[in-house]
């Protein structure tokens, strides 16, 4: 629907994107137009007084400007009320069992088909880490506006990932974790047996993640035994996952990188940080997920490239690229947490660190697109997922150009909650392409300054929203990606996540704050350096869940918030062992460990658990892995040895090994060990 006409000189002092898509408080009458309220027709009569000698008074430069930035708004502003309801219908269409685009295709509830596309490209399976960003904005939304309908949506995710969990696959079983890792699954939720780049190990956490915003809702709502019992099981897995494979080498998002990527570690953060705020509140044991987040957070800093001002989205693999990549965009606007401000170590949306590489991201690809050719520095442009990309010939993406908007959104609300900008050096030239007299310091809400920045940085971020109203499909539709000299609409057609990317980007336009992850009390990094640690849990299927008929949000105020991420250690049941064995291995071998208490497997191999050689150098072959192990047990264990493709195992010589847990305590034990 289109604004009903206004007066062009009034049209040009429409406030800019800050306030809400109707910030004139229209109401809709039965004729489908759009009029104004006592309170608008206030805004006007006081316009009338004064809209003449204000523009006339403005410089031509900065008067056109204006005109330009509201012209830009309210082409966004009507584009995005026409897309936002295809948006919501199509990226439902493609989530079983009646979505319409899968219905009676055999996809079971709660699972989300990334594409119909069959061929060419064939999209028609399902990835863990797509469906979990798709169901994580679909929870932000049910919190701020409840519906059955995607109460029953967030229900079915649940019961698909909890069987989904219990799936072996080419990456693993459940037993020890791994097949978690697995990528992607036929629709109907069998394994994907064919070659992939495995494992991807953002899909546990960002799965967490998603759950945990369900389960965050009924516990504030009165249903915290059901959070209890339904949800936490599947999350548990998840995070148990992160905390024992956060520091192993996997695939990127994008699929094709093996090494460490910021995507994975950020990710991995949150869910723990979030997973711990959640288990507190449900009396489930954290310390595990405590103890594992600020050495993720740690390595997390690892990636930034200090001297160019940009993160290097993949480490440890993925060299032949520069590491300007659009998975930091991503990390910025997923990990988006208000109580944070614009803290740089959990790298939020307004941190010096996100704008730099936000423009270092952006500039990446002004020159190398065809459509991006002779627009301004200061001017949006189209954004795909990094410049050496040859997939599809390489092209922008509908979801990285609302990604580079939705980041300057968040900012834009941590800017005018907090009443003030701090530019430093290192995010000065990005303030700089936007407002030529920006300087280092902190500008007070109401100095010029800021208004500058508020009103550049609003054009700014509704410029790539335009960009993508200019290349999706006339009727609506987003695929994946648009054709670099042509702008045309090509790759995976109706690609749920461009969608679920339109509905996260406009939702923060409209002024929508999501809750936070508590980032804000998980800022600090640990004294002296990073620490490999990765601990060990046992896994266990999730019950099939089961819902009560009667849950609905609650009538008055949350009855329970979940707000406190808990610190310290108290009382511990579990002592943390440390089983560090140093032996020389060869690629495609792992070392693991049995022993005869269930932390270590009951001597079941099936059930070893698996060391991490995130330590291993030619020099100290380290192999290591921590398990919480009951206090006072007396543990009997051996190591062995397993290859890729080699069936049976090599155990090392000698006796079984043995050694005392002690009573509780806080300390971290160490066994040191040495292959026999």
């Amino acid at each position: 629907m289109a604004f009903l006409a206004i007066p062009s000189l009034i049209q040009d002092l429409i406030p800019a994107a800050s306030e809400s898509i109707n910030p004139w408080n229209w109401n809709l009458n039965a004729t489908g137009l759009f009029f104004p309220t006592m309170h608008a027709l206030s805004k006007f009569a006081l316009l009338g007084a004064c809209a003449v000698q204000s523009v006339m008074g403005l410089p031509d430069q900065v008067s056109r400007e204006r005109r330009e930035a509201n012209l830009l708004k309210r082409s966004v502003d009507d584009w995005v009320n026409r897309e936002t309801p295809i948006a919501w219908q199509r990226l439902l269409c493609n989530i079983g069992p009646n979505g319409c685009a899968v219905a009676n295709q055999g996809v079971p509830a709660g699972v989300v088909v990334a594409s119909p596309s069959r061929a060419n490209p064939d999209y028609w399976y399902t990835w863990t880490r797509d469906a979990a960003l798709v169901f994580k904005g679909i929870a932000d939304a049910f919190a701020r506006n409840y519906t059955t309908d995607l109460h029953t949506q967030l229900k079915n995710y649940v019961g698909s990932q909890a069987k989904l969990q219990g799936v072996g696959n080419p990456s693993g079983g459940l037993s020890d974790g791994q097949g978690l890792g697995e990528a992607k699954f036929m629709v109907d939720l069998k394994e994907f047996s064919g070659a992939w780049g495995r494992p991807q190990r953002d899909g546990p956490p960002l799965r967490a993640i998603a759950l945990i915003r369900y389960a965050k809702w009924l516990v504030e709502n009165g249903h915290k035994a059901t959070a209890a019992s339904q949800v936490w099981p599947t999350i548990e897995n998840d995070l148990k996952y992160s905390a024992q494979y956060w520091n192993q080498t996997g695939f990127d998002l994008w699929e094709e990188v093996s090494g460490s990527a910021f995507f994975t570690i950020a990710s991995t953060h949150r869910a723990l940080i979030e997973g711990a705020q959640l288990g507190a509140v449900l009396g489930k044991p954290t310390r595990v997920y405590t103890t594992v987040a600020p050495q993720v957070l740690c390595f997390q800093q690892s990636f930034w490239n200090a001297r160019e001002g940009f993160i290097v989205s993949n480490i440890n693999g993925g060299e032949y690229r520069r590491g300007l990549d659009a998975n930091s965009l991503l990390v910025a606007i997923h990990n988006f947490d208000p109580s944070a401000g614009c803290d740089a170590n959990t790298f939020q949306p307004c941190s010096d660190k996100a704008l730099s590489n936000h423009k270092a991201v952006v500039d990446s690809f002004r020159s190398i697109y065809n459509i991006n050719r002779g627009i301004a520095q200061n001017k949006a442009v189209a954004v795909g997922r990094y410049s050496e990309d040859v997939y599809y010939n390489g092209n922008p993406w509908f979801l990285s150009t609302f990604a580079a908007a939705e980041q300057l959104y968040d900012a834009l609300l941590v800017w005018k909650s907090q009443g003030s900008i701090t530019i430093t050096q290192t995010s000065l030239p990005f303030f700089r392409d936007q407002v030529a007299g920006a300087t280092v310091g902190t500008h007070a809400a109401g100095s010029t300054i800021y208004n500058q920045i508020i009103s550049a940085i609003t054009a700014y971020a509704d410029g790539f929203i335009e960009i993508n109203s200019r290349y999706a499909h006339s009727n609506g539709a987003l695929p994946e990606q648009f054709d670099r000299n042509s702008g045309a609409p090509i790759a995976a057609p109706d690609l749920t996540w461009s969608y679920s990317a339109f509905l996260t980007a406009t939702a923060r336009r409209d002024g929508y704050i999501p809750s936070g992850w508590g980032a804000g009390q998980a800022t600090s990094l640990p004294s002296g350096q990073c620490q490999k640690f990765e601990i060990a849990s046992s896994y266990s299927l999730p019950p099939t869940p089961s819902f009560p008929s009667s849950i609905s949000p609650a009538p008055n105020a949350p009855v329970e918030q979940v707000t406190k991420v808990p610190t310290g250690c108290t009382n511990p049941e579990k002592v943390f062992v440390t089983f560090n064995q140093r032996a020389s291995t060869q690629v495609g071998q792992v070392i693991k460990i049995v022993g005869n208490v269930p932390e270590l497997g009951s001597w079941d191999v099936n059930k070893a658990i698996p060391l991490s050689a995130a330590g291993y150098t030619g020099s100290d072959p380290l192999w290591a892995i921590t398990v919480p192990i009951q206090a006072g047990s007396n543990v009997q264990y051996k190591y062995f040895r397993i290859t890729n493709g080699v069936a049976g195992v090599t155990w090392e010589g000698g006796n079984n090994r043995s050694y005392t847990v002690p009573a509780a305590t806080c300390n971290i034990q160490q066994k040191n060990d040495n292959w026999q």
